[in-house]
């Protein structure tokens, strides 16, 4: 069966070669294995420009989520205190997984539709001054809408604050040095920007901060600490590691490097979000965030208002001809979401296009370049 093109935010379109990779069977101790997720968590520093500025690189079984789990869950003691600002759905998320954990934490709920408030921010941290750790979103997924994360870095480190950022749909695609930002603990997941296959995510992470939360975690699966001296012992798991996820994963980041590394991916995704931009305004469709704050990872789109128009009709129509996109999560409006990351290009973009046009056509919603 053909592969369907994914519009998604992950897992995303990939690579024959990173599809092969994961077509063997290894053993979880082989030497082979274990010299694959070294050279992984070598290359994972590399890409965050972490490399030598005592920061480790820990991959966690599961999806992202897992991994956002167990750094919230391990590196947050008992006597900390979180400060969780969410400007989306997934900065909602993080606050729930505080709360499950019983890890004490306020939540700073901002706009949606807008960038994280500095200023907000600061009177939050004024405020209480009990808070110890900040998490917040690089990209949030929920709307494409990319958070400052360095400034905010600037903000936690004048104030000795612990930032942890969830950078599930960025890393790689976006460029970011994790030290030069102060960011303490950034997580991603293998089949997001470096476009691997899904089965982990992982965290890379201060050594000082690791060393000093040995005992805090709150989970015996997720506890990152655990994890990490395990790697570092004998480069094995804990537990049974998604090894063909890693093969896959390892054949992946090569492609990155191939690829000229982050930047030149991140242009690559940059042209596909042109071009969708174009193609978008063109079918008549309107998106939920203003200019500046788009990112190129993925973007919203607000439902027309044509009495003919029906989301699951059009994802249909676009599924049937090989086209993946992407269900909205925004809480105040109705949209739908198309991702422009993964193994795609202009070219994949145009294609989408022309199938929605033929999609609306069928669905009796509209033309190209009149209003839906």
């Amino acid at each position: 069966m053909a592969d369907k093109f994914l519009f998604t935010p992950g897992p995303l379109s990939t690579t024959a070669t990173v599809k092969q990779a994961a077509l063997r069977d290894l053993g979880s101790r082989d030497d082979e294995f274990l010299s694959v997720v070294l050279d992984v968590r070598r290359r994972l520093l590399e890409m965050a420009e972490a490399a030598g500025a005592g920061y480790e690189a820990i991959p966690m079984q599961g999806s992202g989520t897992f991994a956002v789990e167990s750094v919230l869950g391990s590196l947050v003691p008992e006597a900390g205190k979180l400060l969780v600002v969410a400007n989306g759905a997934y900065g909602e998320r993080m606050a729930k997984i505080a709360s499950m954990l019983r890890i004490a934490h306020s939540k700073l709920a901002l706009p949606e539709w807008e960038p994280v408030s500095l200023a907000a921010i600061d009177a939050a941290l004024d405020a209480d001054p009990a808070i110890t750790h900040l998490g917040v979103i690089h990209c949030e997924t929920s709307t494409g809408l990319l958070n400052d994360v360095e400034s905010i870095g600037a903000r936690t480190n004048a104030r000795g604050v612990c930032l942890i950022v969830d950078a599930m749909s960025s890393l790689g695609g976006v460029p970011l040095n994790v030290p030069a930002a102060h960011i303490d603990a950034i997580v991603s997941s293998a089949n997001k920007c470096v476009q691997g296959i899904p089965g982990f995510g992982f965290a890379i992470v201060r050594r000082s901060l690791l060393e000093a939360s040995e005992g805090v975690a709150r989970s015996l699966s997720l506890d990152l600490v655990a994890q990490w001296k395990g790697l570092e012992a004998n480069g094995q798991f804990r537990f049974t590691p998604p090894v063909q996820a890693l093969l896959a994963f390892h054949q992946a980041l090569l492609e990155l490097e191939a690829e000229g590394g982050v930047a030149a991916r991140a242009a690559r995704y940059a042209g596909n979000h042109q071009t969708l931009e174009a193609c978008m305004a063109a079918l008549g469709f309107v998106p939920y965030l203003d200019t500046g704050f788009r990112s190129h990872i993925i973007s919203a789109y607000r439902y027309p208002e044509h009495p003919s128009w029906n989301f699951e009709a059009f994802y249909r129509e676009l599924s049937d001809e090989g086209f993946v996109i992407y269900p909205g999560k925004v809480s105040n409006a109705d949209c739908f979401r198309i991702g422009t990351i993964g193994n795609l290009y202009p070219q994949h973009i145009e294609a989408l296009c022309a199938a929605m046009e033929r999609a609306l056509a069928r669905m009796g919603a509209g033309t190209a370049g009149a209003p839906l």
